[in-house]
């Protein structure tokens, strides 16, 4: 339990160094699912699916991006972990920034995947709106097999792109307007200074989403103080969908860095 109310399932896998991967918005932990059993044993892996999201609860409100956040502690907490890289997707890497400048103590790193930068004053911004600020149930399951299709540029399995389109279908509408009203007024920038973390940028080089661009990664590399990017040539925005063996070895290769101090 996170919160009063609210559980989260996890998935959790391996003994060591701990990381969190958190799922973006409409994912669950099955996101990671691909990533999971490629981690050497001795990286411990928690990943959870978000309030709301795949089969955890569904509490009215509470949906910012602080929130997640402090759902991830509370999590940290109850596995009994002090502290912990945290892999962040898409939206989710708002939340391991949050982490990063509010809760210091309990990040060793970050790793973001696809981030976006700020959608304050984006011009894609209304486009947002109108996907996932109108959602009403039940959601088109043909809609989020096209949006979820959109994400990536080379091919996964089949089963496994199911799996995913089934999972954000379990999410309710209202959980996906109010997750994306927390994103849509969450800007990163002013708290940027404030990650004093190592940071893996993770970029694929074919992302298509709109505030997912090379911009938006040289912005993020520029602001942290360690901070370093590396580009998977020809992926979408789901390199750990898209390319699970090399996510997973460069994520392990982190966790070890980071222990050692060598990052």
């Amino acid at each position: 339990m996170v919160a009063e109310g609210v559980s989260v399932p996890y998935a959790d896998r391996g003994a060591g160094r701990c990381v969190v991967m958190i799922p973006g918005l409409g994912d669950s932990w099955r996101s990671y699912e691909r990533v999971l059993g490629r981690l050497p044993d001795d990286v411990r892996a928690l990943a959870p699916s978000m309030r709301g999201h795949g089969d955890a609860d569904r509490p009215d409100g509470a949906y910012a991006v602080a929130d997640f956040a402090t759902d991830i502690v509370a999590l940290l907490d109850g596995a009994g972990v002090a502290s912990a890289v945290i892999v962040g997707h898409s939206s989710a890497s708002f939340v391991a920034l949050h982490l990063a400048a509010h809760h210091p103590a309990r990040v060793t790193g970050l790793v973001l995947i696809g981030a976006p930068a700020s959608f304050a004053g984006h011009p894609d911004a209304a486009r947002f709106d109108q996907v996932f600020g109108t959602l009403t149930d039940p959601v088109d399951p043909s809609f989020v097999r096209q949006f979820t299709e959109s994400l990536v540029a080379e091919q996964v399995p089949v089963d496994f792109l199911e799996t995913q389109v089934s999972e954000v279908l379990k999410v309710p509408a209202r959980v996906i307007r109010a997750t994306w009203a927390g994103i849509r007024e969450f800007d990163p920038s002013p708290i940027l200074d404030r990650v004093a973390v190592p940071t893996l940028v993770v970029w694929g080089d074919a992302d298509a989403v709109p505030v997912a661009t090379r911009q938006a990664q040289d912005a993020l590399v520029q602001s942290i103080a360690d901070a370093r990017l590396v580009v998977y040539s020809g992926v979408g925005h789901c390199p750990h969908w898209e390319q699970p063996d090399r996510l997973a070895s460069d994520v392990a290769a982190f966790v070890r860095q980071v222990a050692a101090g060598t990052p």
